[in-house]
């Protein structure tokens, strides 16, 4: 008896004994077979094994070799890759060997946020249509699945599949018509990395918890609103993978929450830490302003996040779509179907600023300064295109004048070669305008290339005049 409860345990001990005494040489799921790697910048490659053991990765002509710390982390980095859609395969080596088939090089975006960026193909606009046309075998998705955790992880559990009619369905419809666009336009292979969670607020994306923390985001046991949980779960384990910008739809949780304008420091401290996380300096960020609810929403909560979102465009390296037309007659759906325009306008800002494609106005008309003359305020805009016009031929809509009094009337706006003149009977002494200033605006401003203006007020809550 005594001998087979000495057996027992040490069956038990050897059972309990760290992996890393045999670790054998392995990979995070997002390097794997059939994935894209990034183009015309170093590209890591890292993993696990046994503490001190020599990995060396080999691909395209190139042979890295690392050796594993006492923890049983290694990283290579391979020099730059220029663009290959011919399949190549890869191969990891340590005491054990690890081969990865059919992978390309081209363009990697990563797109994040909450439900409208989580929301797929299948529920999108013309679904069907879609889904049948999605045959882009040099188009790879990488879905990470919903991951809460508190604190940072090493891999999710995900892999790379070609974009076809039987993957794309409950894919991230945004971030598949963007880089549907990029692949068409720039003609190299493309890899997207969706990470996104519905109903959820900006905090816990962050890397770090905001200071202070308020009493609504005090840690609550497994709850996926704590600060930095998703960032933990879901993003940390992609880094340091190798990737040429971010696409960030996210903000209904927070206008719910009343955040208003502090969603500016929110949203750049977000971008800031990713940045930092990554180290890979100001990638770009292009983000999705909104759109219209004629629900939930308090009156002038929706506006304010929306001049927050306006406000980020002065960090280096940022963009954002604007998407009040695309709502139509469902004002009351807080996930617009047309996620085919959204994804379109956020790579307007890619192919000009990243792919230096030329002759593209990427950004409808964004509000700049203000001048008084007499009874009348003159408005200046940046990204006019080819001009300023009202989308619909009608009047421009949604222009509000006030006075000293700060009593705002309905104005009327016209069109003066590159501004716009705005007045109102009773107005002899305007100070201010309001553009689009309220939850369910849907303004008719645009550029002639027809991308919509941005909802404004001249006088910020900074204080200021917004130039």
């Amino acid at each position: 008896m005594k001998k087979m409860l000495g057996a027992a345990v040490v069956a038990v001990l050897v059972c309990f004994v760290p992996s890393t005494v045999s670790a054998k040489v392995s990979l995070p799921k997002v390097i794997g077979s059939h994935m894209v790697l990034q183009q015309d910048m170093p590209v890591p490659v890292w993993g696990w094994a046994e503490a001190g053991e020599e990995v060396t990765v080999t691909f395209a002509g190139q042979t890295k070799t690392a050796k594993a710390d006492d923890a049983g982390n290694w990283k290579v980095t391979l020099d730059k890759l220029e663009a290959c859609a011919e399949p190549r395969a890869m191969t990891v080596k340590g005491k054990n060997e690890i081969t990865l088939a059919d992978i390309l090089v081209g363009e990697v975006w990563i797109a994040s946020g909450q439900s409208n960026m989580e929301r797929w193909v299948c529920v999108s606009k013309d679904a069907g249509k879609e889904m049948a046309e999605a045959k882009y075998p040099n188009v790879r998705l990488f879905l990470v699945p919903h991951a809460v955790n508190p604190k940072p992880q090493k891999d999710v559990n995900a892999k790379w599949v070609a974009c076809s009619p039987e993957t794309i369905p409950k894919f991230s419809a945004v971030a598949y018509f963007f880089g549907r666009e990029i692949h068409r336009e720039v003609k190299v292979p493309v890899g997207l990395i969706a990470t996104s969670r519905t109903m959820t607020r900006i905090e816990p994306w962050m890397p770090k918890a905001p200071d202070p923390v308020k009493p609504a985001w005090q840690p609550i046991r497994g709850d996926y609103q704590n600060p930095c949980v998703l960032y933990n779960g879901m993003v940390h384990p992609l880094i340091p993978f190798a990737f040429r910008g971010m696409l960030w739809y996210q903000g209904e949780s927070n206008v719910l929450q009343k955040d208003g304008t502090e969603y500016l420091d929110k949203q750049k401290a977000l971008i800031d830490g990713w940045r930092k996380a990554w180290g890979q300096g100001d990638f770009p960020f292009y983000f999705v302003q909104l759109a219209p609810l004629g629900r939930w929403y308090e009156p002038g909560q929706l506006p304010a996040l929306w001049e927050a979102q306006t406000a980020t465009l002065a960090v280096p390296n940022t963009g954002m779509a604007v998407i009040h037309d695309t709502v139509g007659g469902a004002i009351n759906n807080i996930h617009p179907a047309d996620k085919q325009t959204v994804g379109k306008r956020l790579s307007l800002w890619a192919l000009a600023k990243v792919y230096g494609k030329k002759d593209i106005t990427y950004s409808g008309p964004l509000y700049k300064k203000m001048k008084v003359e007499g009874t009348k305020i003159r408005l200046s805009f940046a990204h006019v295109g080819g001009g300023l016009v009202a989308r619909d031929g009608k009047p421009l809509t949604h222009f509000m004048i006030a006075g000293a009094d700060n009593k705002f009337v309905p104005a009327k706006a016209e069109v003066d070669g590159s501004e716009i003149v705005v007045s109102a009977e009773g107005v002899a002494a305007p100070k201010a305008v309001r553009f689009a200033w309220e939850k369910s605006a849907r303004p008719n401003l645009a550029n002639k290339e027809g991308l919509p203006a941005s909802p404004f007020r001249t006088k910020d809550w900074r204080g200021g005049t917004g130039e």
